[in-house]
């Protein structure tokens, strides 16, 4: 079986938001960051993205008059 060196990690900006019903819960951010720590010290390479739908959504931006998919990709 072959070990796997690299993940991405992709978390969407809801789950950021641990147990507030908006924004960023820093201690939820900070559990995360420790148990992708324990990852990383084993040797594992990590890429992180984060989505952002709960600071940014498409709908606000087009609302601005941005163009909906370009705000959905931001």
């Amino acid at each position: 079986m072959k070990q796997v060196k690299r993940i991405l990690l992709k978390l969407s900006g809801e789950a950021l938001k641990g147990e507030r019903d908006s924004g960023i819960d820093v201690q939820f951010i900070n559990t995360l960051a420790k148990k992708i720590k324990v990852l990383h010290d084993r040797g594992l390479e990590i890429a992180i993205v984060l989505g952002a739908g709960n600071i940014f959504r498409g709908v606000a931006g087009a609302a601005m008059g941005l163009d909906r998919a370009t705000g959905d990709y931001m």
